[in-house]
């Protein structure tokens, strides 16, 4: 289930950017990138919609990902027709 990251209290959306960025350990490439410049990338991907905040009911865990993906792994769990 998608939460709309407008629904999330800003300190907790602030605090799951963070847990995401510093989780992924994403490659910015040779250039250092300040933690506070990742966690405001994904804020501006989430208010572009290019990432969503994803609620798995079975795990009871939140997630950050891209929305295409997300896509993607529903239309994977669909049956097939």
């Amino acid at each position: 289930m998608i939460i709309p990251y407008t629904d999330v209290a800003e300190d907790t959306l602030h605090n799951l950017i963070e847990y995401y960025v510093l989780r992924e350990g994403t490659d910015y490439g040779e250039q250092e990138v300040a933690l506070t410049d990742k966690v405001d990338s994904v804020k501006r991907q989430l208010e572009r919609g290019e990432v969503v905040i994803v609620y798995s009911e079975l795990h009871e865990t939140v997630n950050l990902m891209p929305k295409q993906l997300f896509i993607q792994q529903q239309a994977e769990q669909q049956p097939a027709s």
